[in-house]
């Protein structure tokens, strides 16, 4: 602060006169001095100031360097104070600002208040250490979602979304159809065919015949178990019995002519109890071969499936089967009606039926069954006899169109199928029986490969072919490449068996889609990306089976439809 200065004396004019010049002259100082203040205030920021710099460069000009007036010395120390003081401010704002951004400070330190003010604010301060992060940082080195270096995998709403949209497109299909045929559902109808067509019964005759041929098979092992006759006495018994069973239901539907529906049904039933019995024999052929005085007898625990809260008493209690001890009626009959083609002599139980989940079953099949009856009805057929025309016409762009309109509700169906039998109707059996093995089907929907689908798809059929058929060529000296055909081979001759025979046409479509699988597999292993695999079964399930399907109705309404309407011209005079 400045010295005050007293007042003058009155009366004394040479000392009036003294001090009044010595306060204009004090005054004249201070404007210097508060003029170059706001020079230093102006320029300060600048680096082309050095702020070490003594405060000998700011002193009025009535003042020496080396002798500093009395008049203005504390004016200059109040100016040292302020040097000091805007030093130290603007090193602590230097530590948060950028070190290289030199002009970033100058234009701060030029801005006004109020945008220095604004560019305080911690969103816009930049520091200089990158690993560093922030609660305010709004940028990061990231991928974006469809990237795959991204890591995201979690596609649910799209999922969702591609459901809502299959779902409002096959609605409109739907009311399509019905404002074009009207409604063609009539769960009464498939029972009336049944019914109505002649020799229907010869069905149920043959289910119940079935149990001579298992009856054979069962009093062959009892007296091979007791040494009776030899092996190949044994085989040849077997054997017969074997090509029996294939082949008598089949001339009986071919002769008879019963309902194609139920035909169907019976050879799939004489077709599982083919595979069931071949296992049969070969098991109990194997234990007979591990009898011999340096082997003990095969002793198998019985594998118990225990679930919480379905103790017996708090303990489990394990059965031992041993051959020949297997060689009874509940032992067979409980593998004839088992979910399952391979025999064994000890299968895993559970130890309870759980009746809920009996009855979710129950109702799942009773439902589904339904459903698929009424899409049949409703959908398939009218499609099928529509398509008819551009097959005998030859017309490629309409077969075309028919067979991609065709494929959808065809696929629904299938996939209904697939549920109805593999889960619904597998489950209901294996709950009643308390077989504790519920592995009926994988996740073929998954399947990168056309011999990954066929591996996952019916685990009973496969665990068959690899146990009895694909292990034994092996060891045989055959390749894996054998081994694979002969298995498509035995699975397209069945799948012709149970639809050429009820329709009493044989035309070879199913053997040969079958029979196609093994280059298709052979073509997709070499050529096609794992990544598109999955495509390749998707389209060969969505697109082989309508064109089967296309294939068989096209012979079966010109051997039928045509002849019969051919044969009342002929009778009409």
């Amino acid at each position: 602060m400045a010295p005050s200065l007293k007042k003058p004396v009155e009366g004394n004019d040479v000392m009036s006169e003294n001090i009044s010049a010595s306060q204009a002259e004090t005054l004249d100082c201070r404007k210097r001095i508060a003029t170059n203040v706001e020079n230093i205030q102006t320029n300060f920021g600048s680096k082309s100031k050095d702020l070490s710099d003594e405060h000998t460069d700011t002193l009025p000009r009535c003042c020496d360097a080396n002798d500093i007036c009395l008049k203005c010395k504390t004016l200059n120390a109040d100016e040292i104070k302020l040097k000091s003081d805007r030093k130290i401010y603007y090193k602590k704002k230097e530590d948060s600002i950028v070190k290289d951004s030199s002009i970033r400070t100058v234009l701060f330190d030029l801005s006004p208040r109020w945008l220095q003010s604004f560019l305080i604010d911690p969103e816009y301060v930049i520091t200089n250490n990158k690993k560093s992060k922030s609660s305010t940082d709004v940028h990061k080195q990231a991928d974006s979602l469809f990237s795959t270096s991204s890591g995201f995998n979690n596609y649910r709403g799209l999922l969702n979304l591609c459901i809502i949209l299959l779902a409002l497109s096959n609605a409109r299909l739907f009311l399509e159809n019905i404002i074009k045929y009207g409604i063609l559902i009539d769960p009464i109808l498939w029972v009336r065919m049944c019914m109505n067509q002649p020799f229907s019964a010869v069905n149920i005759g043959l289910i119940l015949g079935s149990n001579v041929f298992i009856l054979i098979m069962y009093y062959t092992e009892k007296a091979m178990s007791k040494a009776m006759f030899s092996e190949r006495f044994a085989l040849l018994i077997q054997s017969v019995t074997l090509v029996s069973l294939i082949t008598i239901p089949a001339t009986v539907i071919l002769i008879l002519d019963p309902n194609p529906l139920l035909s169907t049904t019976v050879l799939g039933i004489y077709t599982v109890l083919f595979l069931k019995l071949i296992s049969y024999a070969s098991v109990n052929k194997w234990c007979r071969q591990s009898q011999s005085p340096t082997r003990h007898r095969i002793r198998r625990t019985k594998s118990v499936s225990v679930s919480e809260g379905s103790l017996v008493n708090g303990k489990e209690e394990t059965m031992i089967i041993q051959y020949p001890e297997n060689l009874n009626f509940n032992n067979l009959y409980y593998f004839m009606f088992a979910p399952t083609l391979c025999y064994e002599l000890n299968f895993p139980r559970t130890l309870r039926i759980r009746k809920r989940f009996l009855l979710k079953r129950i109702v799942e099949m009773l439902f589904v069954v339904q459903l698929i009856a009424a899409c049949i009805q409703q959908w398939i057929l009218p499609l099928m006899h529509n398509s008819m025309k551009p097959l005998e016409d030859l017309d490629a762009a309409r077969v075309v169109e028919r067979l991609l309109k065709l494929a959808i509700p065809n696929h629904f169906i299938w996939l209904m199928f697939f549920y109805w039998f593999f889960h619904s109707t597998l489950n209901v059996i294996a709950e009643l029986l308390t077989f504790g093995d519920r592995e009926f089907y994988k996740d073929w929907w998954n399947s990168e490969s056309v011999n990954q689908f066929w591996s996952n798809w019916n685990i009973p059929v496969h665990r068959w072919a690899h146990r009895h058929l694909y292990k034994p060529l092996l060891r045989r000296g055959h390749s894996k490449l054998t081994a694979s055909v002969a298995v498509f081979f035995l699975s397209a001759f069945f799948h012709e068996y149970l639809v050429s025979v009820p329709l009493h046409m044989f035309k070879l479509w199913a053997f040969m889609g079958m029979l196609g699988q093994v280059p298709l597999a052979m073509v997709q292993m070499k050529y096609i990306n794992w990544k598109y695999g999955n495509m390749v079964v998707w389209l060969s399930l969505i697109l082989g089976q309508p064109i089967a399907i296309l294939a068989y109705y096209h012979d079966f309404y010109i051997n039928h439809m045509v002849a019969a309407a051919t044969a009342n011209q002929t009778v009409t005079p």
